[in-house]
């Protein structure tokens, strides 16, 4: 009796329930909370913290009374510009007096930066062979990265946005290959009209958007037209796209301002 007696704490203690190990998917979601944490997150998991990140900038806008809705509309079309190259043209609704339109401009084709860069390389070497001097092909290097940085710095524009507030006014960003952007803005007491106009370009006609700024001596004069997508130059449809939403806001503002 003493001998299982003084075995039966030893017993309990082994029986004793071991701690459940946790499961494999909440390792994963843990690892990926603290990789989020870190910056190095997945692109699934990045896109959608920030996704909740823009649903709780603009939450207090989507409950207030009389606000857009319980979510942000966003659509998004293809258009072609006056080349034929294919844009991408992101409508976002944040409420009936706020949105903004970015049209997303083709990438730098590689095909055409080798080309390039082979032209030049192969100027250099026959220069070279003329010359025998190492200094032009050390220039013609240096020629061809400092040109590639300028082109991306200074021409070479990725995304053009235009956001229109009837109670503040139309802001515009071009936003170079570079991460370089240049903002322009635009008072809504200064906008006349937001219209389509045409001009003459490599001798055929194109339509472009346009911004008429309000003469502050004449009332019904203009004093400035600030076109708009310069880079990107798309066509009629995509415009008549823009112009219609934008058109819509403008009313909204000219009723507002006009009522007592």
């Amino acid at each position: 009796m003493n001998n299982r007696q003084s075995q039966d704490p030893r017993r309990a203690q082994a029986r004793k329930p071991k701690p459940a190990r946790p499961f494999h998917g909440c390792r994963r979601a843990t690892a990926a909370a603290r990789s989020v944490g870190r910056g190095v997150a997945n692109p699934f998991l990045r896109k959608w913290v920030q996704s909740r990140r823009e649903d709780a900038a603009g939450g207090l806008e989507r409950r207030r009374p009389g606000g857009w809705g319980d979510r942000i509309m966003e659509a998004e079309q293809s258009f072609s510009d006056i080349c034929g190259g294919r844009l991408a043209l992101q409508c976002r609704y944040y409420s009936p007096s706020c949105r903004e339109f970015c049209v997303s401009c083709p990438r730098l084709s590689l095909r055409s930066l080798t080309a390039v860069t082979c032209t030049v390389w192969l100027a250099a070497y026959g220069l070279f062979t003329l010359c025998e001097n190492s200094m032009i092909l050390s220039a013609a290097i240096f020629i061809t990265l400092l040109g590639l940085l300028g082109y991306l710095h200074f021409v070479k524009i990725d995304q053009e946005t235009l956001l229109i507030i009837d109670s503040l006014g139309i802001q515009m960003t071009s936003s170079y290959a570079s991460g370089k952007e240049s903002t322009t803005f635009i008072e809504m007491g200064k906008v006349k009209d937001l219209v389509i106009n045409e001009a003459i370009y490599m001798q055929k006609v194109i339509y472009y958007l346009c911004i008429l700024l309000k003469d502050p001596v004449e009332p019904h004069g203009i004093s400035q037209v600030v076109p708009v997508f310069q880079s990107a130059k798309p066509r009629l449809d995509c415009l008549i796209e823009v112009y219609r939403s934008c058109q819509e806001i403008l009313a909204h503002q000219k009723a507002t301002s006009a009522s007592p």
